[in-house]
C-alpha cells in the first residue's frame, strides 16, 4: 500500500503513541490520546489456532477479558469455528475484507451472515455463536461493551465531522487520507491509521482529502471498500449512567 502523501504529521509508533506533537484531552494528560497504525498492531494468534486479533484500544488499559471496560479490535478469522464466548458483554461486528462469514447457533440454525462490508452487526457475547467461511479468509473490526456498565455504537462516516463529545471514543481510516485539526494538532491518516480517547476530548475536525470517486486502497490483503469515497470507521462509548 502506498505510504500517505507528506504532510506535517507526527508518524504513529509501533505501540501507538506517537513520539512529540500529541492532542490534548480537556481534564487530561495530552498523551492520554493514542495514534495507530493497524499494520504495526502486534496480531494476537488465537488458541484455537483459527486466527488473530490486533487491539487497537482497551480500557481500562492492558485489562484481561474477564475485566476490560470496554475493547476495540480487528481480528482475522483463518478457519470455520466458534466465537469465544463474553458472559455479560454487548459485541458489534463489522466485515472489512474478505468473503465473509456466516453465523450459526449452536442448533446449526444461521443467525446472520456477514457478507456486506461496513455494515455493523450487534450481538450478546454469551450467545454461541459459530462461524463457517463463506469463502477465503476474512477480516472484521469488533466493539465488545461491558454491559450495564458501558454503551456505545460504530458507525462508517464519509463526510467531514467533529471529534468531540463526554465519552471515549476511536476512529480509523477505512479509505482514502483524512486530516485532523484542531487544538493546534494537524495531522494526515491513511488507511489502517487512526486516534483513540479514553475521555472527554476538545473538538477535532476530521477531513476527508479526497474527493468522491477517487479510489483509496486497503491496509490488508485486498480492498475492503464497497464505494469508492473516503471513509472511516467511528466508535463513541460513555459509560452507562447508575
Amino acid at each position: 500500500m502506498p505510504a500517505p502523501a507528506e504532510a506535517p504529521v507526527v508518524a504513529p509508533s509501533p505501540h501507538g503513541v506517537p513520539s512529540g506533537q500529541l492532542a490534548h484531552a480537556s481534564g487530561a494528560q495530552a498523551d492520554e490520546v493514542q495514534w495507530f497504525d493497524v499494520r504495526t498492531v502486534p496480531a494476537v494468534p488465537w488458541k484455537n489456532g483459527g486466527g488473530s486479533t490486533r487491539e487497537l484500544a482497551c480500557w481500562p488499559p492492558s485489562a484481561d477479558t474477564d475485566a476490560f471496560g470496554w475493547r476495540v479490535s480487528v481480528a482475522r478469522i483463518g478457519t470455520a469455528g466458534p466465537f469465544s464466548v463474553y458472559a455479560g458483554v454487548d459485541r458489534q461486528i463489522m466485515l472489512l475484507d474478505g468473503d465473509g462469514v456466516a453465523l450459526h447457533s449452536e442448533k446449526g440454525e444461521l443467525l446472520h451472515t456477514l457478507q456486506q462490508r461496513w455494515q455493523p452487526w450487534g450481538f450478546a457475547g454469551e450467545c454461541p455463536l459459530d462461524s463457517r467461511l463463506i469463502g477465503g479468509p476474512s477480516t472484521d473490526f469488533n466493539l465488545m461493551l461491558r454491559r450495564g456498565q458501558w454503551q456505545g455504537d460504530v458507525q462508517v462516516r464519509h463526510e467531514a465531522h467533529t471529534a468531540a463529545g463526554p465519552g471515549a471514543g476511536l476512529c480509523m481510516v477505512l479509505q482514502g487520507q483524512w486530516a485532523v485539526l484542531g487544538d493546534g494538532l494537524a495531522r494526515v491518516l491513511g488507511p489502517g491509521q487512526g486516534m483513540w480517547w479514553p475521555g472527554p476530548m476538545r473538538p477535532h475536525t476530521l477531513q476527508p482529502l479526497q474527493p468522491v470517486g477517487t479510489a483509496g486502497f486497503s491496509p490488508f490483503s485486498a480492498p475492503f471498500s464497497p464505494d469508492v469515497r473516503p471513509a472511516l470507521v467511528r466508535v463513541e462509548v460513555n459509560r452507562v449512567n447508575s
